[in-house]
């Protein structure tokens, strides 16, 4: 009886539909129409012509969940996700760190897009507010002992506030650990 549930639950993983997506020149894409509908309503992607533009930190987190499978658009062979992450951190340097948030973020049921510019790494919605309402937070994300200039901070929480949002800084430590504060202007009068 015991093992009959484990065979079934191990046909049931091997049923699991995998994501099929090409490693461009500049990211990668989900071709598939089918894919790209299920990919958005769960916050993943951009539209970007036919297909679905996926951030590297996106097909990472997927890539790492089994959800996606990524195979290089000139030579055919599947990407590992270190080639993955090699490929990211040719365009950001920070590709490591931006990951890291993401998925930790994703893990805790939050969704997760892309940031508006401006210093910002990424909007995150409440829970069950995505599509609904806009961003209720902002994420800044830094590496433990990474200098910031406070006037910097100043003026991306001076920005940010005008949003009507809520500024976090997103601090990861050198084992990798994740430390979320809320920053925010004091007055002394």
């Amino acid at each position: 009886m015991e093992e009959e549930k484990k065979s079934k639950s191990r046909q049931k993983q091997d049923k699991k539909t995998v994501i099929r997506a090409l490693l461009g020149e500049d990211g990668v894409i989900v071709p598939s129409t089918e894919d790209i509908e299920g990919l958005t309503s769960r916050g993943y992607g951009t539209p970007k012509g036919e297909g679905l533009s996926l951030a590297f930190y996106e097909a990472l987190y997927l890539l790492g969940k089994g959800i996606l499978e990524v195979k290089d658009e000139k030579t055919g062979r599947k990407v590992s996700f270190e080639e993955l992450l090699e490929k990211a951190r040719s365009f950001n340097k920070d590709a490591w760190v931006k990951y890291l948030i993401y998925r930790d973020l994703r893990s805790r049921g939050y969704f997760v897009r892309e940031g508006f510019g401006f210093g910002v790494d990424f909007r995150v919605y409440k829970r069950g507010e995505y599509g609904k309402s806009t961003a209720a937070y902002l994420i800044l994300g830094i590496r433990e002992g990474q200098p910031i200039v406070v006037e910097e901070l100043a003026r991306i929480l001076t920005r940010v506030q005008s949003l009507k949002k809520s500024l976090i800084l997103s601090v990861i430590s050198r084992r990798g650990e994740i430390v979320y504060y809320s920053l925010s202007r004091l007055s002394f009068t």
